[in-house]
C-alpha cells in the first residue's frame, strides 16, 4: 500500500501506538480524542485497573522504538502471591525461566509516552474532538470540537476506530447493519482503592501480583512506582456477598475485617475510596463485521473488548497494531487490508476472550486447590522434559508472542487433558509415569518451532 491519509478515533493506548506505526510508514495521521489532553488533566480516580504489559505488547513497542521510554515505568512481576484468610501467603511462580516475566504499568504514564512519540513522528493529535458517528453512505466521520461547538466531517481516505469498549463507531456500524455485536456483561463489578507506601517503600512485595482469593470473589493488588499499590475488589453486583450489601461504611469495614484482615489495617483511606471511587462494570464484546469496505475499521477494544483477568486487553490491542502494520506490504488497498486483518485476528481475539473468563475462575478460586497446584508443578516438569511440545497455557499467552491465542487455547485444552490423565494415574506414593507422559505428549502435541 502507498501511504495515504488516515483518521484514528481514540487516543487511549492502542490509538496512539497505531498512529505512531503508520506515521513511521509515511502515512499522514490525524488522531481524534474526545477527552482533554491527559497531560494537562488529572486522571479519573478509580478507573485504572493497573495494566499488565507482556510479550505481545512489548514486541510492538520495540518494533516502533518506544519500549526504552516505557521501561522506567515498569515493575516486573514474576509470581502470584496468594493470601489466604488465615493470613498465610504462598508464592506461585508464573514461569520457570528468568525471562518469563510480565510488568505492571500505569495507564497514565504509558499514554503519555505513546502520545508524545506519535506527535514527534508527525501525528496531528486533536484532543477535545468527539466523534459523533459515521455516515455509512459516504463513509465520512462526523466530529464535534468540544471547545468551540463546531461540527465537521472528516475527508480522509480511511478511518480506524480505536475508541474503546463503548465505541461510537461500532455503534454506527451496527446501526447500519454492517456489524453484529453481542455484549456479555460480567455479573461481577470492580472498585479500586489505594494501599499507600511507607516513605516511598512498598508494604508488600512489589514483584508479585497479590491475590486474596475467596471463591466467589477476590481482591488483587498491583504495585505502583511511588511505593503504593492499586487494590481492586472484584465482587458480585447483587446477592449474597455483593456490592449491593456494602451500602454503608459499617458494612464495608466489617466486610474487609472479615475477608481481608491482614490488609485492612494498611488501607487508611478504605472508606473514602470505597465511597468516592466509581463501581466499574466489566463485559466481553463480541463483534463480527469489523469494517465497512475500505472506509472504517474497528480495532482493539472497539472490536473485541475482554475482561481483565488474563492481563491481555491492552496486549491484544497492541498486537492488533502490529498485525495491521505487517499487512501493509502485502495488501493493495484499504478494503483488502481491513478484510485480511479481520480474517486473521477475529478467531484469535475470540480465543483470548474465552481464556480471560476462565482465568477469573482460576484466580478467585483454583489457585487454592491442591489439585490445581499439583497440575501446575507437573506442567512445569513436562515443559522441562518436552520444551518444544509442552508449554503451560499461561506461558503461551503471556511469554510467547509467536504462538497465536487460538493455538494457545487449543493446545491448552489438550495439555489439561494430559495433566488430568497423568494426575489420576499417580502411583500410591505420588509418582508420575513419565513413560506414559512421553507417549501422551508426543501423540497429542505436535512440535512447536522456535520455542525450545
Amino acid at each position: 500500500m502507498k501511504p495515504g491519509k488516515v483518521s484514528i478515533v481514540g487516543a487511549g493506548l492502542t490509538g496512539p501506538l497505531l498512529a505512531l506505526m503508520l506515521a513511521q510508514r509515511g502515512f499522514a495521521v490525524t488522531l481524534h480524542e474526545r477527552r482533554p489532553d491527559p497531560r494537562a488533566a488529572q486522571g479519573e480516580a478509580g478507573r485504572s485497573i493497573n495494566l499488565s504489559l507482556s510479550a505481545r505488547g512489548i514486541r510492538p513497542l520495540e518494533r516502533c522504538g518506544v519500549f526504552s521510554r516505557v521501561e522506567p515505568w515498569l515493575i516486573a512481576l514474576r509470581e502470584r502471591m496468594v493470601h489466604e484468610l488465615s493470613g498465610r501467603s504462598t508464592a506461585q511462580a508464573y514461569g520457570q525461566r528468568p525471562e518469563e516475566v510480565h510488568y505492571s504499568v500505569g495507564r497514565t504514564a504509558l499514554n503519555r509516552v505513546l502520545t508524545e512519540a506519535a506527535e514527534r513522528a508527525g501525528v496531528e493529535v486533536r484532543f477535545g474532538h468527539r466523534c459523533l458517528g459515521l455516515d455509512p453512505g459516504t463513509g465520512r466521520l462526523r466530529f464535534l470540537d468540544v471547545s468551540s461547538g463546531r461540527e465537521y466531517e472528516s475527508d480522509l481516505e480511511a478511518a480506524i476506530a480505536a475508541d474503546g469498549a463503548g465505541s461510537t463507531l461500532r455503534g454506527s456500524l451496527a446501526a447500519a447493519g454492517v456489524s453484529e455485536v453481542r455484549i456479555e456483561p460480567l455479573d461481577h463489578d470492580y472498585k479500586e482503592m489505594t494501599l499507600p507506601g511507607l516513605a516511598g517503600r512498598h508494604l508488600l512485595a512489589p514483584g508479585a501480583l497479590h491475590i486474596w482469593p475467596r471463591g466467589g470473589f477476590m481482591l488483587i493488588a498491583l504495585a505502583n512506582p511511588d511505593g503504593s499499590f492499586t487494590v481492586t475488589l472484584f465482587l458480585a453486583r447483587t446477592g449474597a456477598e455483593s456490592f449491593a450489601e456494602l451500602s454503608t461504611p459499617a458494612a464495608v469495614a466489617r466486610f474487609f475485617a472479615e475477608q481481608f484482615p491482614d490488609l485492612r489495617e494498611h488501607l487508611p483511606r478504605l472508606l473514602a475510596d470505597f465511597h468516592h471511587n466509581p463501581q466499574g462494570q466489566l463485559a466481553t464484546v463480541h463483534t463480527s463485521g469489523w469494517h465497512l469496505g475500505g472506509k472504517v475499521l474497528l480495532l482493539g477494544d472497539a472490536a473485541h473488548a475482554i475482561v481483565p483477568f488474563h492481563g491481555q486487553g491492552m496486549n491484544a490491542g497492541f498486537e492488533d497494531c502490529s498485525v495491521l502494520e505487517s499487512l501493509l506490504d502485502g495488501c493493495a488497498d484499504w478494503p483488502e487490508l481491513f478484510s485480511e486483518f479481520e480474517r486473521l485476528r477475529r478467531p484469535n481475539t475470540e480465543a483470548i476472550a474465552t481464556m480471560a473468563l476462565e482465568n477469573y475462575l482460576e484466580m478467585r478460586d483454583s489457585v487454592r486447590d491442591p489439585s490445581f497446584l499439583r497440575r501446575k508443578q507437573l506442567a512445569f516438569a513436562l515443559e522441562r522434559q518436552f520444551p518444544d511440545r509442552f508449554i503451560p497455557r499461561y506461558s503461551m499467552v503471556m511469554f510467547h508472542s509467536e504462538i497465536p491465542y487460538l493455538e494457545a487455547l487449543r493446545r491448552g485444552r489438550t495439555q489439561l487433558a494430559i495433566l488430568e490423565d497423568l494426575d489420576r494415574r499417580r502411583t500410591p506414593d505420588g509418582e508420575i509415569d513419565m513413560d506414559l507422559a512421553q507417549t501422551l505428549v508426543r501423540e497429542r502435541l505436535p512440535a512447536l518451532t522456535g520455542t525450545a
